[in-house]
């Protein structure tokens, strides 16, 4: 399992690569959290446990660098997906 984390704009960006279930490879996974603007201190704007319906990348590298651009493709384009 390997882990990532910034900060894009008003928003908190965590990546993952998980070891896929069966076979070889890894799931990406992301969750995006507001961290300003919102009411609350901090709150979950979008959470995907298993990116691209479980791809599998060859390596956690690859898993990671697709979900932090899908994360940062979301805030950029203001997704009603990120509604808090």
């Amino acid at each position: 399992m390997r882990f990532d984390e910034t900060h894009e704009g008003d928003y908190r960006i965590y990546v993952g690569a998980v070891e896929a279930p069966r076979g070889e490879g890894y799931i990406a996974a992301l969750v995006v959290n507001r961290v300003r603007g919102a009411a609350t201190p901090q709150r979950e704007a979008f959470r995907d446990d298993s990116l691209a319906c479980g791809y599998r990348w060859r390596s956690a590298e690859e898993a990671l660098q697709y979900a932090m651009n899908r994360a940062r493709e979301l805030i950029r384009s203001r997704s009603q997906m990120l509604a808090c």
